[in-house]
């Protein structure tokens, strides 16, 4: 059923329907706070009869000094929602008590029993780590309003009455984190650290450096931070930072209180422009670089192996990080490492003859394969930094193309490119973290249609994605899966412009992985897992977590045209939740209209929808504003004289602002077949320029018409359509609008400003602009026979 719609003449709606929320005075109809919700849900879990309820007086009893975080941790916890001190003592009473209790029975390191009942609370654990996540458990069976920073009245305490087992499936859980893209500061990576710990995830994936920047300290070579922590962008602007060794040291403590391991990412050979600027010495080609890589993508010019200086300068850089970080993994990267300059370096040849990589290469490796020189000098490189590594005690982590050339001794592999490369690194008898992009655990991929998700590299991963992950699935064989310790979601920040986006990616894709890596495959259920989340979701409110909400979509441009008596206007979300919107212009509430089916909007009077979903406890995503109106057929033009071709002027410079382009200076106008990337040929324009596109564009039939483009601006019968602004990356066509349009030509405007847009090259998009004809459901690049121009 469709709802129909009609505004002419009316001033305004009453509401369709009404969302009853919680009262905050009435705890018992806190609706997320009914059941267990226990992320990640336990591997064994029996629900009893009764509940223990927290007050003033309960007791926290342990006899263990070991478990001493565990017990601090929660009196905190417990002190700061309910404005409880509790006690601390190290018997337990009778009843009204919290007791944890060290068994060293329990096999699993991480593993723990709690047992709740109306007397009190047991956690039992062997190891410190244990009597951790155990007490996690204990906060998530209270209500989320636990994890309150301040005093919160009116809610009872309560615990259900609950016998659980649990232990972790991996144990590797990790979590990616990439300030070399796009930087964050220490406080923000110590609220994930609290976060992530709420949820038992233990491995903190710190990538320090890349081609963008280098952004950790070391004292022996200052030049490292001060020529590649900082970058000049696209615009002009300065950007950049670096982490102190004391900051390292505060952040690694930090985490080791919660349990957390982090691990060190220092990229080696490739990915290493911003070492190589203050170092060009020691690349293939000596340099000179003028600044860290200010674009995306992955430079050429990388570490060359043929010199003694490299591993020098590697070895004296890992032993100060081995210094800040106990963790037992150094993770080396070895990935995208071009070996275009390898194959011409003078040095690299010479190492390749004298380690006999070139015989060697005649020969299939261990894995059956045939492998390059060069890939071969990649597996060498690798290799040596290991054996460097393991002298210090340490374990090396590298990316699945430390495949290629052969796999060091002892790496463990991250399996990045879907699961090949995992159990190809498996059934060599090496430890493997499966991290595949292709299952979602890529978390700068958008968890939604691109034109109402913040600007990303593409890609698609929703957290029901993530959640349907399984590593270690019962077609695998035991001897392959034995490998596989554990999985981690990698957030690349190319596109990461704020702490806040950085958070909107990552969660609650990282709630997700929690339980594919803690919880037994068995015992997930999506649809409980969906329940749970809400609870989950309350909490991470309490955090100040920018978490992703799922956008109303379903229409997918800014405004509806249409024709008839009425256009049919549908809304979806990726996980079906209740979505409020109003007719009239307003910012919709809690209480506006619950959509229920398509609208159908008619009459004369054009409509703006305002819409976005709603969460049980009132929380809602973004807005989306649609124009929804009525139109006659713009008529097409008649040209006299029309030749094939477009019209192009440029204007050579660099132009950020509005103001600025519009007062940009233009060349003589040139006809040209097609769009073209904003330059006269020959005429030694600078790559900075904006260019402008004029002429006619014809429209084979009368009807709505579709339009988009990834330019800058687009114009069509003299009206803006299309603006992309300089807030972010313009891809994948994310502004997308209809007219009502007669067939014929339409005479157009198409502005392309070729400068960089948040390390992203606007000539790396096709220069071009997009029809949807009215009988399609696809848009279509204009093509040059649609094109032209009136000849003077």
């Amino acid at each position: 059923m469709k709802r129909e719609i009609r505004l002419s003449g009316i001033a305004s709606l009453a509401c369709a329907a009404a969302l009853v929320l919680a009262s905050c005075s009435a705890p018992e109809k806190r609706s997320w706070n009914e059941g267990i919700n226990v992320i990640p849900v336990p591997a064994e879990m029996t629900r009893n009869e009764g509940a223990f309820t927290l007050n003033g007086n309960t007791a926290i009893a342990c006899s263990v000094p070991e478990f001493a975080p565990a017990t601090a941790y929660l009196a905190a916890k417990v002190k700061g929602s309910t404005g409880y001190d509790l006690t601390l003592v190290q018997a337990a009473p009778t009843d009204n008590y919290i007791y944890f209790v060290q068994d060293t029975a329990i096999s699993a390191p991480e593993g723990y029993t709690l047992i709740s009942t109306p007397k009190g609370v047991t956690v039992t654990a062997a190891t410190p780590a244990g009597a951790f996540y155990g007490m996690q458990t204990l906060l998530q069976l209270l209500p989320a309003e636990i994890e309150s920073p301040a005093k919160i009245k009116g809610v009872e305490w309560t615990v259900p009455a609950v016998t659980i087992k649990d232990q972790p499936r991996f144990k590797y859980r990790g979590v990616h984190f990439d300030p070399a893209r796009h930087f964050a500061g220490v406080d923000f990576i110590k609220k994930q650290l609290d976060v992530l710990a709420m949820f038992k995830i233990n491995k903190f994936h710190w990538h320090l450096t890349d081609d963008q920047l280098w952004t950790i300290e070391i004292k022996k070579y200052p030049e490292l931070t001060e020529k590649g922590a900082v970058r000049t962008e696209g615009d002009g602007s300065k950007y950049g930072g670096f982490y102190t060794q004391e900051q390292i040291r505060e952040v690694v403590a930090y985490a080791q209180e919660r349990f957390i391991d982090v691990i060190p990412e220092i990229e080696m050979p490739g990915h290493a422009l911003a070492a190589l600027v203050s170092h060009p010495e020691l690349s293939c080609t000596g340099g000179p670089f003028a600044q860290p890589r200010i674009i995306w993508g992955v430079e050429p010019d990388v570490f060359c192996p043929g010199k003694e200086a490299t591993f020098a300068f590697l070895e004296d850089v890992l032993t100060e990080v081995f210094a800040l970080f106990p963790s037992e993994y150094i993770h080396v990267g070895g990935d995208e490492c071009p070996k275009v300059r390898w194959k011409e370096c003078p040095d690299c040849q010479k190492r390749i003859k004298a380690e006999g990589l070139d015989v060697k290469a005649l020969k299939p490796g261990k894995d059956g394969k045939r492998h390059s020189p060069e890939e071969l000098l990649q597996s060498y490189t690798i290799t040596r930094m290991e054996k460097f590594a393991n002298a210090h005690g340490k374990k090396i982590i590298g990316w699945d193309e430390i495949l290629e050339g052969g796999l060091a001794p002892s790496a463990t592999v991250m399996s990045w490119r879907g699961e090949a490369g995992g159990i190809a690194a498996a059934k060599q008898q090496h430890d493997v973290i499966m991290t595949p992009n292709s299952a979602g655990f890529y978390i700068d991929f958008l968890q939604g249609a691109a034109e109402v998700e913040p600007a990303s590299i593409g890609g698609y991963s929703t957290v029901g994605k993530v959640y349907a992950y399984n590593p270690v699935p019962d077609t695998m064989p035991a001897e392959i899966g034995k490998y596989i310790i554990g999985v981690q979601t990698n957030l690349w920040s190319e596109y990461i412009l704020s702490d806040e986006h950085r958070e909107y990616m990552y969660y609650p894709r990282v709630l997700a992985l929690a339980e594919v890596d803690w919880s037994p495959n068995s015992r997930k259920d999506w649809d409980d897992f969906q329940r749970r989340l809400t609870n989950a979701q309350v909490r991470l409110d309490y955090h100040n977590i920018n978490y992703h909400i799922p956008m109303p979509e379903g229409t997918l441009v800014d405004l509806v045209a249409f024709t008839g008596d009425s256009a049919a206007v549908p809304f979806a979300n990726t996980r079906d939740l209740p979505m409020v919107y109003t007719l009239d212009g307003s910012v919709p509430t809690p209480e506006s209209a619950v959509y229920t089916d398509t609208l159908m909007i008619g009459g004369d009077k054009p409509v703006t929808i305002r819409i976005a979903t709603l969460l049980p406890q009132g929380k809602m995503s973004r807005v989306r504003t649609i124009r929804v109106e009525k139109q006659t057929l713009k008529p097409a033009t008649e040209v006299a004289g029309a030749d094939s071709g477009i019209v192009m002027r440029v204007a050579p410079g660099l132009y950020v602002t509005d103001e600025q382009m519009a007062g940009a200076e233009f060349g003589q106008d040139t006809v040209v077949r097609y769009f073209m990337r904003g330059r006269v040929p020959d005429s030694g324009v600078s790559p900075n320029s904006l260019a402008v596109y004029e002429g006619f564009v014809e429209l084979p039939e009368d009807g709505v018409y579709g339009f988009t483009t990834d330019m800058d601006e687009l114009w069509i019968d003299g009206e803006l359509l299309v603006k992309n602004g300089q807030e972010c990356a313009s891809r994948f066509q994310r502004h997308k609008t209809t007219r009502a349009m007669a067939a014929g030509k339409h005479p157009f405007k198409m502005v392309f400003n070729n400068m960089i847009k948040h390390g992203w090259p606007n000539d790396w998009n096709e220069i071009t602009f997009y029809v949807k004809a009215p009988s399609s459901d696809e848009y279509v690049k204009v093509t040059p026979s649609q094109l032209t121009h009136e000849a003077k």
